[in-house]
């Protein structure tokens, strides 16, 4: 007989936190729920009790599952789960979805011909999010995603920016995930830390709780359960809910467990070896469909657990009645379940069903069967769109035809990386080259390779990207061609590149001009002028900047003529970079040409690329930092870890200019051990650089100088990065220590590395700081200051702080003290981001305004002492006061309470006893009503308010107590 459990056991508690989310969906409050447990633990039964309790309350229910068959597929179980909208008839044209519905054409094939890949995560996410409050709006929502520790890094990308974004929607999102190590669980646990997402965690049942299922199987309350059969399941089962059902069954059909009038025995001993007990139970179930039941569910087994019904039938033959006769047999025998809401696919219910019916098939039986699925499934879908390439070949690796399902793993990876997917790239291109190694198909090889190679770098994995240079020489000698051996000496010289490793990279593009000779074409040559003009810029030499424009000019010209999108686009985001030392709107316009390049033909890793460079060109304009911060997003969800690190190095030097220091040693930490292990040594250079630049932007010398040598160790001297590290780091401390020769000096060091070795970073102090100091010396006159000013690097934001500053002094020298001090006005607010530069250019100018007879001098030394006293930076400190001394100024104890005062009147010198009378001014109180609230007399009242009149410049008590009340 067969038993069948009428409800869930154990689970009461996560029922009714299910069933709460469901209820805050239908009021506007969606969130997210995630079931976690190990494989049988009941994690589908309950997402299954979820469903059937939101379509009960009237919900719609969208469900996919993630694909355990082959290699993961991008977006599967988010289409199949929006696919489902489309099947009640409903009409899904008027949504209100303006721009985002062409972005889902890349998930709904009723959309797909609109299609507008933008390669952004965030964009499809967005567009996910907007479709799943249009439709949910009325009645509320139940997303369930089922099997997500085996989605794609696309798919994950996506929920993970729904799981930060469902709150006040009408949608709730359910996944299940096993507590195994993977992305998913990671991406759960993290949302439960922000608080984003509920983590349900599914324990195996007790041993009252197993006795409990056990009598809901077997019809009769707790107490008829035997105890020996308990025990056996107790001990066998670890307390999963399959196995419990398993073994259970396996002891009914066995003979183990029977039932007598005067209720279930016990015969025999009921003890045997699990997993044989449950192979030789569900093996039992198949034998009663027959001979037509065995060969079905035998071929649906080669699709792994989910197998789709119509090339099933393809594959069998079988009419319609017979296929839908087994199938129903099997649903009814508990072995397979539609797999919903995929009207053509089912799935067995338990992997462990796939294996015993593989231990029915001899070896040569499984390879002939795999084969003809893979026949059935070109039949069907010559073209293998979407998940139908991995799909076929996985099944041609089952049979045994290594080259065809190498070069449909490598079409399938190609597919992927042109999608923008990094991490599908990187896992279906190293089957296809694990797959290609040892056969005659060097052609195939090499496209794989070709494709495989940049893929690794943007993940990240240069180890294993620089071991695949080792076989270039053997493809060579096997016949490859030249020009494809060419590409692949190219492609590893970008690598080279991204990783840092100037000298190799030069190597592999004398290689790959020396394989094509000297009669190469031109569109052959396009590339490998590219790819060289990035390594020249990073090669040491005088000449480096020309040479690159030279090189990035002739590869962009020769790919606009011969159709070549992804080299035109490298092309002009170099120019650009190259562009910006003569003029800022060049730059931009030559990215905005290659923004429109990577969009027109779908690149969006190009696109990443080109926007994390319009990011870094706002950044160094403007000081914001927010369109990196975007870029950073789409690198995430693309997968392009060498772009996250890059950017992240730029963000904490943004945070070190802004006196963040907290944040920035935290960034520091974080990341450089990651870039390190890596060996990714531009991004470690640029953490390096901005470590020291935090340590000299505290003073510390030593923990400057120590972090200097470690950047000497990642090729540091001729490097861009360098010159920096004079200008934001030593300079910086120097100044800090009260010794402006030496920032004198080290400033015109930057200079000379400059002319030697040119660089694309313009934050060295050369077309700034320097500037300011030798105003301030007098070596440097008006003319020469407009000069430098008028160039683009003297107009980012950083450069521009301390130019302003300069113009200022130079004006104040001419006796137009009221234009000096509203140029300084502007340049203080150009300074305002960045609290540490701002306050050494205040203590760097006053004393020339005293000298000069303009400004404020007095309140600006008020204003840096504070703040350098604050932040511990005694040597400046100490100047500051003695040049408040010498300009005949009071200095001031720093007493507690300091810093509660407001920025205007400490600046006046306004102490912390006159604040606490000042604070108390707006209800314009008499001197004894102060003098009682502050436990002071009277005439201290009185003396109190007089210095404030005069400090502040008001001419009487009342307008005193009105500003007060202004504050």
């Amino acid at each position: 007989m067969r038993s069948r459990a009428p409800n869930i056991v154990g689970r009461d508690h996560h029922l009714a936190r299910l069933e709460q989310s469901l209820v805050d969906a239908r009021n506007q409050r969606g969130g997210v729920v995630f079931l976690t447990g190990e494989a049988g633990i009941g994690k589908s039964r309950l997402a299954a009790e979820a469903a059937g309790m939101a379509f009960d309350s009237g919900m719609r229910v969208l469900r996919g599952r993630s694909s355990t068959t082959g290699p993961t597929v991008p977006f599967r179980p988010l289409t199949e789960a929006l696919m489902s909208l489309f099947r009640g008839g409903e009409p899904m044209d008027d949504l209100g979805l303006g721009p985002y519905r062409p972005v889902l054409g890349q998930l709904i094939p009723e959309w797909g011909h609109e299609v507008r890949e933008t390669g952004s995560m965030v964009v499809l996410g967005e567009a996910v999010l907007r479709l799943l409050i249009a439709t949910g709006r009325e009645r509320g929502q139940l997303l369930l995603l089922e099997d997500l520790h085996d989605a794609d890094p696309e798919t994950l990308a996506v929920v993970e920016y729904l799981v930060d974004n469902l709150d006040f929607s009408p949608a709730v999102l359910l996944a299940t995930i096993r507590t195994e190590p993977c992305d998913a669980l990671d991406m759960a646990l993290a949302a439960q830390q922000r608080g984003t997402g509920s983590l349900l965690e599914l324990l195996p049942l007790r041993r009252d709780e197993v006795r409990e299922m056990m009598a809901a199987h077997l019809g009769t309350d707790p107490g008829g359960v035997p105890e020996a059969a308990l025990d056996r399941l107790w001990d066998d089962s670890a307390g999963s809910p399959f196995i419990v059902e398993e073994l259970l069954q396996g002891m009914i059909s066995g003979g183990a467990l029977v039932r007598g009038g005067d209720g279930w025995r016990v015969v025999g001993d009921p003890r045997s070896d699990v997993s044989s007990t449950l192979a030789r139970g569900i093996l039992r179930r198949i034998d009663r469909l027959g001979p037509q039941g065995l060969t079905l569910l035998s071929a649906a087994a080669v699709f792994g657990r989910r197998f789709p019904l119509s090339v099933l039938q393809h594959m069998t033959g079988m009419n319609d009645r017979d296929l839908l006769t087994h199938l129903h047999a099997g649903v009814a025998a508990q072995l397979v379940v539609p797999d919903e809401p995929s009207p053509d696919w089912y799935a067995f219910r338990h992997p462990l069903t796939v294996e015993a019916l593989f231990t029915q098939l001899t070896p040569g039986n499984r390879a002939d069967l795999a084969g003809r699925a893979a026949d059935a499934v070109e039949a069907l879908h010559p073209a293998l769109e979407g998940e139908w390439c991995p799909l076929v070949a996985e099944l041609r690796f089952a049979a045994g035809d290594l080259v065809e399902a190498g070069r449909l793993f490598a079409e399938a990876g190609l597919r992927a990386l042109h999608g923008g997917t990094v991490g599908s790239a990187v896992t279906l291109l190293n089957r296809a080259e694990e797959l290609l190694l040892d056969t005659p198909e060097i052609t195939r090889r090499a496209e794989s390779l070709e494709a495989l190679l940049p893929a690794l770098a943007e993940a990240g994995e240069f180890p294993r990207a620089f071991a695949l240079a080792e076989e270039l020489h053997a493809l060579g000698g096997a016949g490859l061609t030249p020009r494809r051996l060419s590409a692949l000496h190219t492609r590893l010289a970008g690598v080279a590149h991204i990783a840092g490793r100037w000298a190799d990279g030069n190597r592999q593009i004398e290689r790959a001009r020396a394989v094509l000779g000297e009669e190469a074409a031109e569109r052959d040559t396009a590339p490998i002028d590219v790819a060289a003009a990035y390594l020249t810029l990073d090669t040491p030499g005088a000449a480096r900047t020309q040479l690159a424009e030279k090189l990035a000019r002739s590869g962009l010209e020769a790919a606009e003529r011969h159709g070549l999108p992804v080299v035109a686009c490298r092309a002009l985001e170099l120019l650009a970079t190259l562009a910006r030392e003569r003029d800022v709107e060049e730059a931009t316009g030559l990215l905005e040409r290659a923004l429109y390049v990577a969009e027109k033909h779908r690149l969006p890793l190009q696109r990443m690329y080109v926007l994390t460079r319009i990011g870094g060109n706002r950044w160094l304009t403007d000081g914001d930092p927010e369109a990196l911060l975007t870029a950073r997003g789409e690198a995430q969800r693309l997968g392009s870890v060498t772009i996250v690190h890059t950017i992240e190095g730029i963000l904490t030097l943004d945070a070190v200019l802004r006196a963040d220091f907290a944040g920035a040693e935290r960034a520091v930490d974080t990341q450089l051990p990651v870039v390190q292990r890596l060996r990714l040594a531009p991004a470690a250079r640029y953490l390096l650089l901005a470590r020291a630049a935090l340590a000299g932007h505290r003073g510390d010398r030593s923990a400057m100088e120590e972090t200097l040598e470690a950047f000497a160790d990642w090729d540091g001297p001729g490097s861009q990065e360098e010159p920096l590290t004079i200008g934001l780091a030593r300079a910086f401390c120097s100044l800090l220590e009260e010794d402006r020769p030496r920032a004198v000096r080290e400033l015109r060091e930057v200079a000379v590395l400059e002319r030697e070795n040119p660089s694309t970073y313009y934050l060295s102090g050369h077309h700034g700081l320097a500037v300011l100091l030798d105003v301030l010396s007098g070596e440097v006159d008006g003319v020469a200051h407009e000069e430098i000013a008028a160039g683009a690097p003297g107009r980012l934001r950083w450069n521009r702080q301390f130019l302003e500053l300069a113009r200022a002094v130079l004006l104040g020298r001419e006796g137009r003290g009221e234009e000096a001090g509203a140029v300084l006005a502007g340049a203080l607010r150009l300074a305002e981001p960045y609290p540490t530069a701002l306050h050494l250019g205040l203590r760097l100018v006053a004393e020339a305004a005293r000298e000069d007879g303009w400004g404020e001098p007095v309140s600006w030394l008020r204003r840096a002492e504070h703040h350098f006293h604050r932040h511990e930076v005694p040597d400046v400190t100490n100047a500051c006061r003695a040049a408040l001394r010498r300009l005949g100024a009071p200095v001031h104890q720093h007493r507690t309470g300091t810093s509660r005062i407001p920025e205007e009147l400490r600046a006046l010198g306004v102490t912390v006893r006159e604040y606490e009378v000042f604070r108390l001014l707006p209800d314009r109180p008499g001197n004894k009503d102060i003098a009682d609230r502050l436990c002071i007399s009277p005439r201290t009242v009185e003396k109190h308010i007089a210095s404030l009149i005069t400090k502040t410049g008001r001419p009487n008590r009342a307008a005193l107590c009105d500003l007060s009340a202004s504050l």
